[in-house]
């Protein structure tokens, strides 16, 4: 029986660690160096929908601005948004967002959004009518006529005409609010002689995979959804993998296209019943992802009509803007657009947590420090458990080593009194593990909180660290500042610097730290372990290195809580410790544990 009680915990976490490595670099990175190629030449007919006409060629790989003035349009402007709709096929198909910015710098652009079809990494929305040997149904590149309104706006709804000149007008009305929501009302009248039946649909179409996929870890991106009653994710990977996905019947519920902090939407009418489905077209050069949705058929008799509405959102999930569409529209989970993960019972309590602090202290970075203390506090009692237990083991270590000298020849004797001097000294050498892994889900959850927080993209903190949702932007390399040289364009190496080697002050803070609580826990039985398990901060220092600065936040002053607490229980049990080592080497006075 090995008596070193926090070997288990240790190799779990060393586990977990090299899981994190392998996804990252052998999963997340490879999806991240797809080049996109050029667009095709002839657009692909919504494949979602049969029945529809199939869509004339567009120009190939055009400019935005190409894309953009290659038809008429109207103007979005709203206080969240900013871009236009095109008339030819009234599709939403250029947004910015305006409170988001690409990068820190004052001046730069706003978070593109949606771009039009034309474009590398088109991303775009629309809604209208499929029906079977119905001739005439609005398209791409139908001419939609302005009918009412010049710039749509919040209370300022624009109006489309179209007719089909076979006995159909269509009309579309389309609202959108001061936020990231648009209202979409399609009608169409039957003036003709026959009947007609048709069924409304949605689609929103990603051509080619987005641009720096997988920089977010292990956030969810690709189609997401809830329909039939449960969560319908797909990673892009799966997607690109499996293509198209099995349709899901379902009363009411939402689909779209997620990246970390952005998502582009479908809610349909919340009464009917729809089909849901994730679409990959194979076109020359080009995955085109499609998730849609189509309604029931409904018959138009002549001189009647009908509509069908759907909610669009285009903008930042912001979970309390997420559950206040949720409330206000009665559409199911839309705050699930968030990747909660598989812990979402701990993370959606933490993350709303969080928001509050973020709220009443007005610092994420001081919010992260608070919320980290109360879980803590929390935890506390199991943790003083567990760390008495592993300093009463530490302080018998002694004595195991000498009974391991001495009956080395004899296990079965070896083993009796090991047990007996437990007995004396009133140590259990699991006593330390079980409070432990207690406390993993709870930080595993805090770490997909920090990852998935939109209050986290751009946010500051202190000195140097202007955006918690980026790695620490100094390096050793350069002293952290101190000499004016870029690692990045070292010739060879610069790449190597400036990725794997990249260790900046916090990274350099945590691996401290880490070794700090590593070195107060019992040292392994085996001098090989001994040796791994000193590598161990090392290794995590440049693993943790690659992360938001956010995270390591969370983790430095964690590491620096638990090394106080097991600091003060270790000399309360008089057992020698690495700070008063460090101490007596320092000041030349070794002092005594007690």
């Amino acid at each position: 029986m090995r008596d070193d009680n926090t070997r288990n915990t240790i190799i779990f976490f060393v586990c977990a660690a090299i899981l994190l490595v392998v996804y990252q670099f052998f999963v997340v990175d490879p999806q991240a160096k797809k080049q996109q190629a050029e667009l095709a030449r002839q657009r692909q007919a919504q494949t979602t929908l049969a029945v529809r006409q199939a869509a004339p060629q567009l120009p190939v790989a055009v400019t935005r601005d190409a894309a953009v003035t290659a038809s008429p349009r109207i103007v979005v402007d709203t206080p969240a948004l900013k871009g236009s709709l095109r008339l030819n096929g009234a599709r939403i198909d250029d947004l910015f967002l305006k409170d988001y910015r690409e990068t820190l710098d004052k001046n730069s652009p706003p978070v593109e959004l949606l771009r039009p079809e034309g474009v590398k990494n088109a991303w775009f929305a629309e809604t209208g009518w499929v029906g079977a040997n119905v001739p005439g149904l609005p398209g791409a590149q139908t001419p939609w006529t302005l009918a009412q309104g010049a710039v749509l706006a919040p209370g300022k709804p624009v109006v489309l005409t179209y007719s089909n000149g076979a006995g159909l007008t269509f009309t579309r009305t389309i609202a959108v609010d001061d936020k990231f929501m648009f209202t979409v009302t399609d009608t169409v009248a039957n003036t003709g002689g026959q009947p007609v039946t048709l069924a409304p649909y949605g689609s929103v179409q990603r051509q080619g995979l987005p641009e720096g996929l997988g920089k977010s870890g292990v956030v969810h991106e690709g189609g997401m959804g809830w329909l039939a009653g449960s969560r319908q994710p797909i990673k892009y990977k799966k997607w690109e993998k499996d293509g198209t996905q099995p349709p899901k019947t379902s009363t009411g519920g939402w689909i779209g296209i997620t990246d970390r902090y952005w998502l582009a939407g479908l809610v349909p009418d919340q009464a009917q019943q729809i089909t849901g489905q994730y679409r990959l077209t194979k076109a020359p050069g080009l995955d085109i992802y499609d998730a849609n949705f189509v309604g029931q058929a409904r018959t138009v008799a002549p001189g009647q009509q009908i509509s069908a509405t759907t909610h669009i959102f285009a903008g930042a999930k912001s979970v309390p803007l997420l559950r206040e569409y949720q409330n206000t529209l009665h559409v199911e989970h839309l705050d699930e657009a968030v990747d909660w993960g598989v812990l979402w019972f701990i993370t959606r309590p933490l993350s709303d947590f969080l928001h509050w602090l973020y709220g009443k202290v007005g610092n994420l970075g001081v919010a992260i420090l608070i919320l980290t203390v109360c879980v803590r506090v929390v935890f506390f009692p199991l943790a003083n458990r567990s760390y008495e237990s592993m300093t009463k083991m530490r302080k018998v270590q002694p004595a195991m080593e000498a009974l391991k000298v001495k009956y080395k020849d004899d296990p079965a004797k070896q083993q009796q009194e090991l047990m007996a001097l437990y007995q004396r000294e009133k140590v259990n050498p699991l006593a330390g593990c079980l409070p432990m892994f207690l406390q993993i889900p709870v930080f595993f959850s805090l770490f997909k909180v920090l990852q998935i927080s939109l209050d986290m993209r751009h946010a500051p903190f202190v000195g140097w660290i202007r955006d918690l949702s980026a790695p620490d932007p100094t390096t050793i390399w350069n002293l952290f500042g101190l000499i004016p040289w870029d690692p990045g364009s070292t010739p060879l190496i610069g790449v190597f610097l400036a990725t794997t080697l990249h260790i900046g002050v916090l990274p350099i803070l945590y691996g401290i730290t880490t070794w700090l609580t590593t070195s107060m826990s019992p040292p392994a039985p085996d001098p090989t372990q001994q040796k791994v398990f000193q590598l161990i901060p090392i290794m995590f220092t440049f693993v943790m290195a690659q992360f938001a600065v956010g995270l390591l936040v969370y983790y430095t002053w964690s590491n620096l809580l638990t090394t106080i607490q097991q600091y003060v229980i270790m000399r309360r049990f008089k057992v020698d410790n690495p700070i008063d080592r460090i101490v007596g080497r320092l000041t030349g006075k070794p002092k005594a544990a007690g």
